[in-house]
């Protein structure tokens, strides 16, 4: 069996995120990137399978690191007794999303390849996983806290969907838009607050 040349792989992985971030999943070539790469395309067959598990490897450890850092938050937060959770949603909310925004921003070029080059693959709608499980763990708080709106009907299934897909695809923007770290901290915090206002008053019957 032949040896593998040291190298190769990260070289691949590397032609591969310009060609991915150039052109999108769908229209990027195999033998694009083994050409800039210097190898062949049966080196990345036998290395990655085929161009799915090329992209594959290359974003599936950060998603996977990313939802899990955004499920053990939910979690944690839950876990706080009543008065806690009461007093404390805000705060902790603006907080961990600055911590999300500085792994995210640790990992910069695979989110540019998860949000503006991933149509086609499994990742397209990773956002999506997001805002149900912020759905999801928003009514556990409401029930936990006895929260209930003044209005009946004002908060709804739908509105939190449409309200939680604005955000998160807010947070993004700085992605999309190539905002410097700090920048974007600032922004996320600035959209956090927006959002958890527009939250209060459309619950308080305004």
């Amino acid at each position: 069996m032949r040896k593998r040349v040291e190298g190769v792989q990260e070289k691949i992985l590397e032609c591969a995120i310009e060609e991915f971030l150039e052109k999108g999943y769908t229209d990027a070539s195999l033998r694009s990137i083994a050409e800039k790469a210097g190898t062949s395309t049966n080196s990345i067959y036998v290395r990655f399978g085929d161009k799915e598990g090329l992209f594959y490897v290359i974003v599936e450890p950060v998603i996977a690191e990313l939802k899990g850092m955004f499920q053990n938050i939910q979690e944690t937060f839950h876990s706080f007794d009543k008065e806690t959770q009461q007093r404390e949603v805000g705060q902790y909310s603006a907080d961990e999303m600055l911590h999300m925004v500085d792994y995210i921003y640790d990992h910069f070029d695979v989110f540019r390849l998860l949000l503006d080059a991933s149509y086609g693959t499994k990742f397209h709608n990773f956002v999506d996983w997001m805002v149900s499980i912020e759905e999801e763990y928003t009514w556990k708080w409401m029930e936990v806290t006895g929260y209930a709106p003044k209005k009946e009907g004002a908060i709804t299934k739908d509105l939190l969907h449409m309200v939680f897909t604005s955000y998160f695809e807010g947070i993004f923007e700085v992605v999309r838009h190539g905002i410097e770290r700090e920048e974007a901290k600032k922004y996320v915090d600035m959209l956090g607050n927006y959002h958890r206002a527009g939250f209060y008053h459309i619950a308080n019957g305004g």
